[in-house]
C-alpha cells in the first residue's frame, strides 16, 4: 500500500497490486490507452508508430487507480457537456477514507488550499489567466477533455505576422498592378492605423463603416476622411448593415483584410479628385473595389509575394517559442491535431519549419504534432462540399489522387466529411481554431457543428488599452449619470409646466404650489447645466477607445456601452477566443471553460432595488431633493 498526497487534504492509500478491475456504473477505458504517449522521448517518421510502442512498454503512473470515460458510454453533464475525456475514480482500487464535514465546507477548504498549491508552483489558475490580455475568453461552455481532435488553420494562428511587413509587403504589390492597371497610385503609401479588423466596407457609397451589435452604423469614413454624426446620421439613419448582401457590404474578417481597405479607401480620394482617367472607363465605387480586389488577388497568385516571405521568413514572421509546447500538451494528452490551411504545400512547410522546428524537443519536427495535414483545403468549400483528394509523396510536393486519407498522411484538397469519416470523429468533437470569423469559425460551426475558437491576436492590445482607459470611461459614466438624474428632474418640472399651462395640476401637490417663476428659474438652471455637461461629455464620447485606434476606437465596442457588430459575430460562431494559440500553455488540455453570466438590461434595476434597499444609493436623493416635487 502507498500512500500519496498530490493535491488533496486528505491521504488516499493506493492498491498496487497489478490485478485489473472493471467500474459497474459505466463503462470505461484504461488510463494507459488514452494516447498519453511521450513525444519528447523519440521521434516518429508517421507522428505516431514509435511512440505508441514507447507507450506500450511503458506502464503509465495511475493506470491501477483511474480511467477515462470513453466516447461510446459518456454522460451529459448539469451544463450540458459531454463527459467523455473525464478521469474517473477505480475506488475498488481505493481503501475507504472519509471527508469531515459537509462537502461545501470541505470543497471550500480544498479550492483554498488549491490555489496556495498553484502560488507555490508559480502555475497562474484559470481565473486569473482570464483577468489578463493573453486570457481565453469563453461564449458558450466548452469541456476541452471531451475534445477529440483539434484542428488548426496556419496563417495569423498558428504562424502570426509582423501585420506592417506582411500586409505592406501586399499593398506594395497591390499598388504595382493598379499602376499598371493605368490607376493613380503616386504619393500614396501603407497605413495601417486606417483600419481595423471588423469593419464593413460599403462598396456602394465608397465608405468604411462600424456598426454595433444590431448593424446601426456608428462610425463612418469616405476615402479617408471621418464623417460628421449627423452625416452618418443622415446617409445610414434608415439602413442597417446587413452582411448576406454582399454586392454592397464587405466585413474586413481578418488582418489579410487591411492592405486591401487601405487600398481602396485611398483610391477612393482619387476617384472622387477625378484623378483617374475615362480611359479605364465609367467607375463607380463599386467597380473601383473590384479593380482594387483584383490588384491584391494578381499579387498573390502571381507567387511574387510568398516567394518573397519564403526566403526571409525572419522579416515577416513573430516566433512564438511557447506554441509548438502548447500543441504538444494536447497531443500528448490524446488529441488529434489536425493542420487545414488554404496555404500550398511549399510555403506551409517553410512557414512551419521556420515558426516550429527550433522549439521542439529532442530533433521533433512539426509534422510530428499533427495527425493529419491537409494544404490548398478551399475553405470555406472545405466545409461545404467535397473537392477532389490529393496526397502529397514527395518533398517537392508531388502529388496523387487519393480516396481516403489515413492518421499520419499530407494532403491537398479534400473536404472536412472526409476528415470526420477518416478519424471517425464528428460535429462538437471537433475544435477547430482560426483567425477567419467566415471562413474558419462560422462555417465550420454551421455546416458541421464543430466546436470554434477564434484567434484575434488584437485583443492583447485593446485589453491594455481598455485598462488604462478605466480612469476616463469612469468619470464619462459619472457625468452620464448626473445628466440622467439633472434631466429626469428638468423633464418633471417641464410636464409640470406644460400642465400648468393647460390648467390641469401637476404631478405632485409639491409641483402645483411652485410659484411661476421658481419653476421657470429651476428649469433655466438645470437646462445649462445639462448644456455644459454635453459641452465636456461630447469630446470625451469621441476620443474613447483612441488608445486603441484614433479613428475607430476600440475593436469590440460601439459606443460606450454597446457590443461591435464584430464582437456579436465572435459571440455567435465562436465558443471561445484569445490572442494566440499559446495562450492554451496557461490552462491544461482538460480544461473546462465555462462562459460567464450575461447581463441583461433589467439586471440593473434589481441591483439598483438591491443597493436602495441597503441604503447605499448615493446622489440621487441630495440632487433631487433640492427641488423636491
Amino acid at each position: 500500500m502507498a500512500s500519496i498526497h498530490c493535491f488533496f487534504r486528505y491521504p488516499v492509500q493506493l492498491n498496487t497490486s497489478t490485478s485489473t478491475s472493471t467500474s459497474t456504473s459505466t463503462s470505461r477505458v484504461p488510463f494507459s490507452s488514452f494516447s498519453f504517449n511521450c513525444l519528447r522521448c523519440s521521434r516518429s517518421s508517421s507522428s505516431s508508430s514509435s511512440v505508441d510502442a514507447h507507450a506500450a512498454a511503458n506502464k503509465n503512473v495511475g493506470d491501477d487507480v483511474f480511467s477515462v470515460t470513453s466516447s461510446s458510454e459518456y454522460d451529459v453533464d448539469y451544463l450540458g457537456e459531454s463527459t467523455k475525456g473525464d478521469f474517473n475514480l477505480n475506488f475498488d482500487r481505493l481503501q475507504p477514507f472519509a471527508l469531515d464535514g459537509p462537502i461545501e465546507e470541505v470543497a471550500r477548504m480544498e479550492a483554498q488550499e488549491a490555489e496556495h498549491l498553484l502560488n507555490d508552483f508559480g502555475i497562474p489558475s484559470p481565473s486569473s489567466a482570464r483577468n489578463s490580455p493573453r486570457g481565453i475568453f469563453c461564449s458558450r461552455t466548452l469541456n476541452l477533455r471531451s475534445i477529440s481532435a483539434i484542428g488548426y488553420d496556419m496563417d495569423y494562428t498558428l504562424i502570426h505576422y509582423n501585420v506592417m511587413a506582411w500586409e505592406g509587403r501586399a499593398y506594395d504589390y497591390c499598388m504595382v498592378n493598379l499602376r499598371n492597371m493605368g490607376f493613380p497610385v503616386e504619393g500614396l503609401a501603407f497605413d495601417p492605423d486606417l483600419v481595423i479588423r471588423g469593419l464593413v466596407i460599403d462598396k456602394e457609397k465608397g465608405n468604411l463603416v462600424k456598426a454595433d451589435r444590431f448593424g446601426y452604423v456608428k462610425r463612418a469614413m469616405h476615402g479617408t476622411t471621418m464623417l460628421s454624426n449627423r452625416a452618418v446620421s443622415e446617409m445610414y439613419g434608415r439602413e442597417l448593415v446587413d452582411l448576406r448582401k454582399e454586392s454592397q457590404w464587405e466585413f474586413l474578417n481578418t488582418l489579410f483584410s487591411v492592405s486591401e481597405a487601405v487600398a481602396y479607401m485611398q483610391m477612393v480620394n482619387r476617384l472622387d479628385e477625378g484623378a483617374i482617367g475615362p480611359e479605364l472607363g465609367p467607375l463607380d465605387y463599386k467597380g473601383l473595389y473590384k479593380a482594387v480586389g483584383k490588384a491584391l488577388f494578381r499579387a498573390h497568385v502571381e507567387g511574387q509575394l510568398k516567394s518573397e516571405i519564403m526566403s526571409k521568413p525572419e522579416l515577416f514572421v513573430e516566433p512564438d517559442p511557447e506554441l509548438p509546447l502548447a500543441l504538444l500538451d494536447q497531443k500528448e494528452a490524446g488529441k488529434k491535431l489536425l493542420l487545414i490551411t488554404n496555404s500550398d504545400y511549399h510555403y506551409t512547410d517553410k512557414m512551419m519549419q521556420h515558426s516550429f522546428n527550433r522549439f521542439l524537443p529532442n530533433d521533433m519536427g512539426w509534422r510530428d504534432l499533427f495527425n493529419m495535414v491537409i494544404v490548398s483545403a478551399r475553405k470555406p468549400e472545405f466545409f461545404q462540399m467535397s473537392h477532389p483528394l490529393y496526397e502529397v509523396v514527395t518533398g517537392e510536393g508531388l502529388m496523387r489522387p487519393c480516396f481516403k486519407a489515413r492518421t499520419g498522411g499530407l494532403y491537398s484538397g479534400g473536404s472536412a466529411q472526409m476528415i470526420e469519416n477518416s478519424l471517425n470523429i464528428h460535429g462538437d468533437e471537433i475544435l477547430y481554431v482560426g483567425d477567419h470569423i467566415y471562413t474558419d469559425v462560422s462555417q465550420s460551426k454551421v455546416h458541421l457543428r464543430w466546436r470554434t475558437a477564434l484567434i484575434c491576436r488584437e485583443l492583447e492590445e485593446e485589453y491594455n488599452a481598455l485598462i488604462n482607459s478605466r480612469g476616463q470611461r469612469a468619470r464619462l459614466v459619472e457625468l452620464i449619470n448626473q445628466k440622467e438624474v439633472v434631466g429626469d428632474l428638468f423633464n418633471q418640472l417641464r410636464l409640470s409646466l406644460q400642465r400648468r399651462n393647460r390648467g390641469r395640476p401637476a404631478q405632485t401637490l409639491a409641483a402645483t404650489n411652485m410659484d411661476d417663476q421658481e419653476l421657470t428659474e429651476s428649469m433655466q438652471k438645470l437646462l445649462v447645466v445639462m448644456q455644459r455637461l454635453d459641452q465636456k461629455i461630447a469630446p470625451m464620447l469621441e476620443s474613447d477607445g483612441e488608445l486603441f485606434n484614433k479613428r475607430w476606437g476600440f475593436l469590440s465596442r460601439a459606443g460606450l456601452w454597446d457590443k461591435s457588430h464584430l464582437m456579436r459575430q465572435i459571440e455567435k460562431y465562436a465558443d471561445i477566443y484569445t490572442s494566440r494559440v499559446s495562450n492554451f500553455l496557461h490552462y491544461t488540455p482538460f480544461m473546462y471553460f465555462r462562459s460567464q453570466e450575461q447581463t441583461l438590461a433589467h439586471d440593473s434595476y434589481s441591483y439598483y432595488c438591491s443597493e436602495r434597499n441597503d441604503g447605499s444609493v448615493s446622489g440621487v436623493t441630495t440632487i433631487k431633493s433640492k427641488f423636491a416635487l
